[in-house]
């Protein structure tokens, strides 16, 4: 068999492996942040409407540049935007992957605060973008003044901003991303993938896009719509944003049936976002009973929990895997990290927990 040594591949792509949560077949679930409810009726019904409307005209191209779906993110947005400011592509990666070719590239520099989503130095590496991981502070945290003196030392093209950040879960401080601002001299990009998640009172980076046109928010409906298997992502910026990544995008590059789908759930979300209260309750619940057990645990505003352990986190990881609980392994020793899903998921976790350290 041919192996990856014998073809003539990219030299800093050797030796590594693809980006990947393990896919088991375990009876509780809880690794990639997905949504655990399943898809209400009434909207599978609605989405295959859509889709049987599209099936006759699958001959054709879709709407290269997806206009009426771009509308209806925008209007679920709100905050005065336009469909000129807004972008959809399949899924977060692919916007912010986008947004890489567009404004990072060879003698370009992407910069993050670590530990963060661990796609974003992929996505720098596979679009030739010098990669810096900046430093967090304590207990994973990001101050004002730790974000810029990072910034001004390295004067990245692109910044990364993870709100809440993934996997610590914590929504960044408003003034934290304002300081960022007004030091980086390219993009800031705030990848709010589970902004509905957030408790009450955190401020979306939304409210300060007017009058900063280097700044670009991501979002996801892969998450609190729970529609990770549609693939569909967005952003919110400047119309010139807008403009740029369509310099990059592939032609078509969102199916008629991915607009579709799409369209129906966005005009469904009330219904769609209706677990988005029971997941934060699990959220909450996983929080305060493994502090109760002695544990610590990162505050979190999004669909799952940072906890360590006390130890050697591959062998907790093992123990729940052998009691059929999947968790997530980040790398952080010492710590894992558990999706909040419904209320039996959250027994069976934290029931195996309590054998598992």
């Amino acid at each position: 068999m041919t192996s990856l040594d014998d073809l003539p591949i990219r030299a800093d792509l050797r030796g590594l492996s693809p980006y990947g949560a393990p896919q088991l077949d375990v009876p509780v679930r809880l690794n990639t942040n997905e949504n655990s409810h399943p898809v209400p009726e009434p909207v599978v019904e609605a989405i295959g409407k859509a889709l049987a409307a599209e099936l006759r005209e699958l001959n054709r191209y879709p709407d290269r540049d997806a206009v009426a779906l771009r509308a209806d993110l925008a209007e679920y947005l709100g905050h005065g935007l336009t469909v000129e400011q807004v972008w959809a592509a399949n899924g977060s990666n692919e916007i912010q992957q986008q947004l890489l070719q567009a404004f990072g590239g060879p003698g370009r520099t992407a910069l993050g605060f670590v530990p963060a989503y661990s796609m974003h130095p992929l996505l720098a590496l596979g679009t030739s973008t010098r990669w810096v991981p900046a430093a967090r502070g304590v207990d994973f945290g990001l101050t004002a003044e730790e974000a810029v003196v990072q910034v001004r030392e390295h004067r990245p093209d692109v910044v990364f901003l993870c709100s809440p950040n993934n996997p610590t879960g914590t929504a960044l401080d408003p003034a934290v991303i304002a300081a960022v601002l007004d030091v980086a001299p390219g993009m800031v990009v705030v990848d709010e993938a589970y902004a509905e998640f957030a408790r009450p009172g955190t401020v979306s980076a939304l409210a300060v896009l007017p009058g900063h046109p280097r700044l670009v928010v991501t979002r996801t409906m892969s998450k609190a719509f729970g529609f990770a298997g549609g693939r569909l992502g967005y952003l919110a910026a400047d119309p010139a944003v807008v403009r740029a990544v369509q310099l990059v995008r592939l032609p078509y590059h969102l199916s008629a049936l991915t607009q579709a789908a799409a369209r129906a759930a966005v005009a469904h979300r009330d219904a769609l976002l209706g677990t988005v209260s029971a997941i934060m309750a699990q959220r909450d619940r996983i929080v305060a009973t493994l502090r109760e057990r002695g544990l610590r645990v990162a505050d979190s505003d999004a669909n799952f929990v940072l906890f360590e352990v006390g130890g050697d986190q591959t062998v907790v990881w093992n123990a729940l895997l052998a009691q059929g609980v999947l968790v997530r392994d980040v790398g952080l020793p010492g710590w894992l990290r558990v999706t909040a899903g419904t209320a039996a998921e959250t027994d069976a976790f934290l029931s195996a927990m309590e054998t598992s350290q």
